[in-house]
């Protein structure tokens, strides 16, 4: 059976491909739409640009003081990806339930509070705010320091408080949103940092960061003028970059101790890695000047619109229910969560036929099962999210559509 990332949707071979992720076109940068602007997590307060996320947790929890001895206090439900920069510091991971609706469980947090107990990392699932005005007052209450996880939650707010402000940091994972290849940023509110110093990752990172955005788009049919201006430059890099490959792999064998690191962090190919390599690298200069230059009230209009399309489409389909009864005003939606009778059956069908999938939950730290928190076993299983950024075409839109409707019909009448 195959398996997927929680961070990266999965994409088979197809006649029919389209885009899991935001990828660069024309319209990117179109200023048109009328929508209510969101904020976002620049808009918080101070801000460090990162290559990944889980780079900006590990870099939270120092700015925390968390070191040996101490333990984070993380949700059940998670990407095994944020556990390794916990245990980067010496610190141990405690694990707390989530209810159905994946909001914190406050009791289950309080039950586990002792005297090593520093932070408390909550999440903002698949994009939807949490109110978290309870967990802060706990947090305050006892001493504990918040990290307010928006890995999936760029922008959005909580009646009047914006996503990012209530923890005593925030991390984003901006290549969620955003048509680039890496970055993640670290913020804050309350505090200004005292131990982040970020330096230029190289020209090779550099270079590497802008062409992967671009291949992205032209293998999904964008920009297909700029394609073919680039098409001799490209055929060049891919027979240099073979050949440097090749170079470091001859040469492999060389000086004990030597060793060689990546042009780009594995965070961008669907890897759970925590690389130290990339602690104090900055996002790349192409990553950044794309965050400014596109347009976020875009973003958050079309992945409003495609989700609540996708919500229309599914809501009232047997062998399959959304994880969220409506998509409340404030929320800017990562991807489309739907909990599905038959996933394994329903996966294995869309997946054959190409359609993007995130499975995210599936794969939990070894250890974490239905004794621990059954709702994160639960959504584990039977969760199947798709896409709905803001760079699907209507015709990509409506064919994933389809497709799913299949799925879940062939499916039921195998079932019968």
């Amino acid at each position: 059976m195959p398996t997927t990332n929680d961070s990266k949707p999965t994409l088979a071979p197809t006649r029919r491909a389209i885009p899991p992720v935001p990828i660069l076109s024309l319209a990117s940068f179109s200023r048109g739409t009328a929508a209510p602007r969101l904020p976002s997590l620049l808009d918080v307060g101070a801000a460090r640009m990162v290559t990944s996320g889980r780079i900006a947790i590990g870099l939270a929890l120092r700015e925390m003081g968390v070191g040996a001895g101490d333990t984070v206090l993380v949700p059940a439900y998670h990407s095994p990806s944020m556990i390794p920069p916990v245990l980067w510091l010496g610190a141990q991971v405690v694990f707390y339930r989530i209810n159905p609706d994946t909001t914190a469980n406050l009791n289950d947090i309080a039950a586990k509070l002792g005297p090593s107990v520093k932070a408390v990392m909550v999440t903002h699932f698949f994009g939807i705010p949490q109110d978290l005005r309870s967990l802060r007052a706990l947090c305050d209450g006892h001493g504990l320091a918040l990290l307010e996880d928006c890995a999936h939650c760029f922008f959005g707010r909580f009646g009047e408080t914006p996503v990012g402000s209530s923890g005593d940091y925030a991390i984003g994972s901006s290549m969620k949103f955003f048509p680039i290849y890496e970055g993640g940023c670290l913020v804050s509110a309350r505090h200004a940092f005292k131990t982040v110093s970020l330096r230029p990752a190289g020209a090779g990172f550099e270079a590497k960061a802008a062409l992967a955005a671009l291949e992205a788009s032209f293998a999904y049919g964008r920009l297909p003028a700029l394609r073919a201006l680039l098409s001799l430059p490209l055929r060049l890099k891919s027979a240099l970059w073979g050949a440097l490959k090749a170079r470091r792999a001859g040469s492999a064998g060389g000086a004990a101790g030597e060793t060689s690191s990546a042009l780009a962090p594995d965070s961008s190919d669907s890897s759970f890695n925590f690389d130290l390599h990339w602690i104090d690298k900055r996002s790349s200069l192409f990553s950044q000047l794309t965050l400014r230059a596109v347009s976020h009230a875009r973003i958050v209009s079309l992945r409003r619109h495609h989700y609540l399309a996708l919500q229309a489409a599914f809501g009232k389909l047997p062998g399959c229910r959304p994880l969220f009864a409506e998509l409340p005003d404030g929320a800017c939606p990562w991807v489309f969560p739907l909990l599905i009778d038959q996933p394994e059956a329903v996966f294995a069908r869309l997946h054959a036929a190409g359609v993007p999938m995130v499975r995210f939950g599936a794969a939990l730290w070894p250890g974490v099962d239905a004794s621990v928190c059954a709702n994160s076993v639960a959504l584990g299983r039977q969760l199947i999210a798709f896409p709905c950024h803001q760079e699907l075409r209507a015709a990509e839109s409506r064919w994933m559509i389809a497709a799913v409707r299949d799925a879940l019909d062939a499916c039921a009448k195998a079932a019968a």
